[in-house]
């Protein structure tokens, strides 16, 4: 939340690239919920302007392009992997929040079962 606050206050619009289920799945991760949900959660939230897909990686450049996005960020542990956007748009990087983590979340928050109760 903390990062797409920072993302927000850069500019005037936050679109956010939501990695879809499938390219989730080839880059070896397993998402707690579907992109459905993901996108749901995220339209919820008040800094975020737009949601696009995320198929793959190579589609940032056709995503900046089309979606009109001056200034890419995403957080400093991708540190430099995203330079080459730099002749389309500004890139940053920005800082995580200390002592936390998207996995320590996700293993501090409850599990909810199929029926939307909690286990």
């Amino acid at each position: 939340m903390r990062l797409l606050k920072r993302a927000r206050a850069l500019g005037t619009h936050l679109t956010v690239a939501l990695s879809s289920d499938t390219f989730n799945r080839l880059k070896g991760k397993d998402a707690k919920f579907s992109w459905e949900q993901r996108k749901l959660d995220l339209e919820g939230v008040r800094y975020v302007d737009d949601i696009i897909s995320e198929d793959d990686w190579e589609q940032k450049v056709s995503d900046v392009t089309t979606h009109n996005i001056d200034i890419f960020t995403i957080g400093d542990d991708w540190e430099g992997k995203f330079d080459f956007l730099k002749e389309h748009c500004d890139v940053v990087y920005l800082g995580r929040t200390q002592n936390i983590s998207s996995t320590m979340i996700r293993e501090l928050s409850p599990t909810i079962d199929g029926l939307g109760k909690v286990i």
